[in-house]
């Protein structure tokens, strides 16, 4: 009775693909993830090898690719790939198309300290006309970083007035140092009005004052634009009675007292 040999019927699992070993159709093998069979003889050429070797399946050793508790499995350009676990907190963050996940520290907004600018306040004495607006001290140069920045603006002035006299204070931002007359003026951002502080009618003691504006602001409140010079300045204001005043005004002993200080903070 004649021998018919049909060669293999099904297909052969011999495992990790080794360029030594010599195959033969229908062995398949396990190569960079991915296995294919053999459709000729062959010793040494690799799988990715069409004359010698098709696809069957592809995909990646999820087992060999992830090592570690809390590890990620990704895949980039060429393959699965793996992503070590992150710092405990951090979230894993997508980088868009053609772009690899990360691991990235969740922000809350919170704002930081970025720049002081600050300028002592000499003594100066102003003419005092009802209704006008006085620059004083030097112009703060600041230049924005972001449309986020906030200032903590900082002015602090002994004055000393007229009796009678009701003065205010305000904080002018321009882009140079040009400041007007006017009360009302669209340079003044901040403003305590005209007569928000008066000086007594009664004592001597009623002619000093201490004048503060201490508050945060806005990019949109103080009119700027990220990237640009701007002057700030301390601006007094004068209602009435009409007469001479000053600022900077330091009193026996006093030191470092009158001060105009503006930090930029910024996320």
């Amino acid at each position: 009775m004649a021998i018919i040999d049909l060669g293999k019927v099904s297909i052969t699992w011999r495992g990790t693909y080794a360029g030594g070993t010599a195959y033969t159709p229908k062995d398949a093998v396990y190569y960079n993830g991915t296995s294919y069979i053999c459709t000729a003889n062959t010793t040494g050429n690799l799988p990715t090898d069409t004359s010698y070797w098709n696809k069957m399946a592809e995909g990646g050793d999820v087992a060999t690719t992830l090592t570690t508790q809390g590890d990620v499995l990704y895949r980039d350009g060429s393959g699965l790939q793996r992503l070590g676990a992150g710092t405990n907190g951090q979230y894993l963050k997508t980088q868009g198309t053609g772009a690899n996940p990360v691991w990235a520290d969740v922000s809350v907004g919170a704002y930081s300290f970025k720049q002081l600018y600050t300028s002592n306040l000499p003594a100066e004495t102003h003419t005092g006309t009802a209704n006008n607006a006085y620059a004083f001290g030097t112009a703060l140069q600041i230049t924005p970083a972001a449309s986020t920045d906030i200032f903590d603006i900082r002015l602090q002035s002994g004055v000393e007035g007229q009796p009678s006299t009701y003065i205010g204070f305000a904080i002018g931002v321009h882009t140079a140092d040009s400041w007007d007359s006017t009360t009302n003026s669209s340079k003044i951002k901040i403003s305590s009005g005209e007569y928000s502080f008066g000086m007594g009618s009664g004592h001597d003691s009623d002619r000093y004052q201490v004048i503060q504006i201490n508050q945060y602001a806005t990019m949109a409140e103080l009119g700027m634009s990220a990237g640009t010079l701007y002057y700030v300045r301390p601006i007094g204001l004068i209602h009435s009675q009409a007469g001479a005043f000053k600022t900077g005004f330091v009193s026996t002993n006093g030191t470092t007292f009158n001060r105009f200080q503006i930090m930029r903070l910024g996320v």
